[in-house]
């Protein structure tokens, strides 16, 4: 028996639907045969009307689903983990973008993977994430990364930052990233910092281009709370979630990053290994 059984689903796709058409054909066909019922927002009707047009509509992105599948890359992923954040809906992501290191299937294994998709024939991991406090508005929290950031044609940041209440720099730098070990090998990968393996409890910060020889990354213990200011006199910093830009952090101003323990389900297949993804996804890439 599979260790999920799925009688709900949702589908999330990329923002470009001209790159997924196709692919939005054999999921409906894929959830037809499985005897899934397929429950998609308005959003996702808009983009596909045709091949959606006899889904069950739902203003928004439903989570009284079993399985949520993302036909796209890590952002799209990164957007429904965030869009199910606490509902403990596993999202099954199939690879339309250039990474897709969050993705249990490529594009051209679709058919294989839907089929395990929609028989609930993966495994669950679960996500931790960072949440932002003060400043800002809206959703504050993230699976990926919180980054600080200098704006474009700005000068050098100036940024300050506590851990556990504890005074440990002041970085003239182009920006701060604080990752989780899923997100360590985004932003905070590109910056030297390291990469923590899922499971890891923590996470990690890392500086953008650090105006200094003796920066450098820490691993944060999950209960630390990371606080960080940008100095008065300087220009405002902007502050993004995902890759997505949140608020601006005045000169003079703190915020805060907590992590937050099971915050997301991702579905992986079974067999797949997180050193096996850091081979192929990243070796691949450097040569």
């Amino acid at each position: 028996m599979s260790p999920f059984e799925i009688r709900r689903a949702t589908l999330i796709s990329h923002r470009q639907p001209g790159n997924v058409g196709d692919a939005i054909t054999k999921t409906v066909a894929a959830a037809e045969a499985s005897g899934v019922e397929l429950v998609v927002s308005d959003e996702e009707i808009a983009k596909h009307p045709e091949a959606l047009s006899e889904a069950v509509r739902s203003e928004e992105t439903p989570t009284d689903v079993d399985l949520c599948l993302v036909l796209g890359g890590d952002g799209t992923l990164l957007h429904a983990l965030r869009t199910l954040a606490g509902s403990h809906v596993p999202v099954f992501g199939i690879n339309f973008g250039t990474v897709g290191f969050l993705a249990a299937s490529e594009r051209d294994q679709i058919a294989d993977g839907l089929e395990k998709a929609f028989a609930g024939d993966f495994r669950a991991l679960r996500l931790p994430g960072l949440e932002l406090t003060g400043g800002g508005s809206g959703n504050r929290l993230g699976l990926n990364d919180i980054s600080f950031s200098r704006l474009p044609q700005d000068r050098v940041a100036e940024i300050s930052y506590r851990i556990a209440g504890e005074e440990v720099g002041h970085v003239r730098c182009d920006g701060l990233v604080a990752a989780t070990p899923a997100g360590s090998t985004g932003y905070n990968l590109a910056n030297g910092g390291p990469i923590l393996a899922w499971g890891v409890e923590g996470y990690v910060v890392s500086f953008i281009a650090p105006h200094t020889l003796t920066a450098r990354a820490l691993v944060v213990a999950p209960d630390d709370v990371l606080h960080v200011g940008n100095a008065a006199g300087q220009d405002s910093v902007a502050v993004s979630i995902d890759g997505v830009h949140n608020c601006e952090l005045a000169p003079g101003e703190e915020v805060e990053v907590h992590f937050r323990d099971d915050v997301g389900v991702l579905a992986q297949l079974e067999g797949s290994s997180f050193y096996q993804r850091i081979g192929e996804k990243f070796g691949r890439l450097s040569r």
